[in-house]
């Protein structure tokens, strides 16, 4: 399905959020940044995931919406699934933004096009324990604690879960990519997990063995380089955050990944991208 923007307005100044956790803000701090992405004047926002938790993800999908005199296009990330359900928490994005008039969640709006050059997909993906060292991994993270259909597994029933996620997304952005690539030129991927180890920035390098499996989504990454490689005549950009840490990776000539930098009670805006 391609959602055709230019029937309404041509949208060529994006800017870009990630990891904002809007729960570690007082209303009137989200308001200031509001404003702050405002003054640069976009013709629509993207969130890269982590807006809340379950229990607040509508509230501030609302607020956003309120205060943001633009579109909204985004998807969910790890912590806004915290005390809740994925399933559930989905659910309830999905009746928001059928009620909504600007509020956008890319797996459920699929191909939206930008310029007649330029399109936009996107899903949140998920750590799906492939890269790395799994089996030998100390890292523990919230989500297997936090979030309902991960939390009381055993490390082998977690990781069979993990890869379930990461699947999921794969499949909705290989239908995507498939509904976008002919009718576009270049293609702009907005998700939460890095689908690659080079774009898996932590504390200033690459993550090691420890953190990959936690920190990216191998199977998106393969499906990405799979039609890159087949189409080298298009371009695509990935947006993703998660790691909290900033840096850009080149994987091929056609493919760059832009990872998103974040601090917990700080968002910020990455950057305006200026679209063809």
């Amino acid at each position: 399905m391609i959602h055709d923007s230019n029937t309404l307005n041509t949208i060529k100044r994006l800017a870009w959020v990630t990891d904002i956790h809007l729960d570690f803000l007082e209303p009137k701090q989200i308001q200031t940044f509001c404003r702050e992405v405002t003054e640069h004047c976009p013709d629509a926002l993207l969130i890269g995931g982590d807006i809340g938790t379950a229990t607040s993800i509508s509230s501030f999908l609302l607020t956003l919406e309120n205060e943001l005199s633009c579109p909204i296009y985004f998807v969910l990330g790890n912590h806004d699934y915290y005390h809740g359900s994925i399933k559930e928490v989905r659910q309830e994005v999905e009746t928001n933004c059928k009620q909504s008039d600007h509020l956008n969640w890319l797996p459920l709006t699929g191909v939206v096009g930008l310029t007649d050059h330029t399109c936009l997909i996107g899903h949140g993906g998920w750590g799906d324990g492939r890269l790395g060292d799994y089996s030998n991994s100390t890292v523990m993270l919230n989500d297997y604690l936090l979030i309902k259909e991960l939390a009381g597994l055993d490390p082998n029933e977690r990781l069979t879960v993990l890869k379930n996620l990461g699947d999921e997304a794969a499949a909705c952005i290989r239908i995507q990519l498939q509904s976008s690539l002919d009718h576009y030129q270049k293609v702009i991927v907005l998700t939460h997990v890095p689908p690659f180890k080079e774009a898996c920035w932590y504390q200033g390098e690459v993550a090691d063995d420890n953190w990959l499996p936690h920190f990216s989504c191998k199977v998106v990454g393969e499906v990405l380089k799979e039609f890159m490689l087949k189409q080298t005549d298009r371009m695509m950009t990935v947006l993703c955050g998660h790691t909290h840490n900033s840096g850009i990776a080149e994987i091929l000539p056609n493919l760059v990944v832009k990872t998103g930098k974040a601090a917990y009670g700080r968002p910020q805006l990455q950057e305006v991208l200026l679209v063809e």
